[in-house]
């Protein structure tokens, strides 16, 4: 399902050259639940975003679904992560102007979908909020903002799920409803999940664990093939 060959990302900063990943290589299989961890700084939301297409590597290949989406103009690129991928921040990322229903709507109606409405207020009801759909976020708490942002990322039920730190801006009680939360959509929309995050009680709850350590992958863990 996902597959990173040998990806360097290098940066300039200051007038000198950063390698913030170093020929990793990674393989996910379909349905499996990944979480990577590693220090601050060690690469883990570079990765992670250039899986979900949103940077390019300086080299190597990446592949989502058996596209390569390292040779793909930015328009192709957009196309592929309306249609396959979903991706949680930590900060949320919700449209301030849109209320909760709007927000998951969103990319519903950007594929086209004419059941775009019904389709965001069935996963709202999902998430707890049906009462609260037509709330705009700065009425929302951190905790409902992320159900939201989770109900927004699954609505195109995509086959690859990418979430930064899900749990990185909640306090440690609605951390755990969000864990939860995010862990039972997964296992009944069937999409594989790869995370980063610094939360103990989330890596717990995953099929394996990927250690990078300045730019390298230095842990594999509890992989298991599905």
């Amino acid at each position: 399902m996902i597959s990173v060959q040998n990806v360097r990302m290098r940066l300039k900063s200051g007038g000198l050259e950063i390698e913030i990943l170093r020929d990793v290589s990674l393989e996910v299989p379909s349905g499996q639940i990944c979480a990577v961890v590693g220090p601050s700084g060690s690469g883990k939301s570079t990765l992670l975003g250039l899986i979900a297409g949103l940077d390019t590597p300086t080299a190597g290949r990446i592949f989502l679904d058996g596209t390569e989406i390292t040779r793909l103009s930015e328009d192709e690129m957009a196309r592929v992560r309306r249609r396959k991928v979903g991706y949680i921040f930590q900060s949320f990322h919700l449209i301030p102007t849109l209320t909760a229903l709007e927000n998951v709507s969103v990319p519903l109606e950007l594929n086209g979908d004419p059941q775009a409405k019904s389709k965001a207020e069935e996963l709202l009801f999902e998430v707890g909020l049906n009462d609260r759909k037509d709330h705009y976020p700065v009425q929302l708490s951190g905790g409902e903002q992320q159900r939201v942002a989770v109900a927004r990322a699954f609505s195109c039920r995509p086959p690859v799920l990418l979430a930064d730190e899900p749990t990185g801006n909640l306090d440690t009680t609605t951390g755990a409803e969000v864990i939860a939360l995010l862990l039972r959509l997964n296992r009944e929309h069937r999409s594989t999940l790869v995370l980063v995050t610094h939360d103990p009680a989330l890596a717990a709850h995953v099929d394996r664990v990927v250690t990078l350590r300045d730019g390298r992958i230095t842990g594999d863990e509890g992989r298991v093939e599905k």
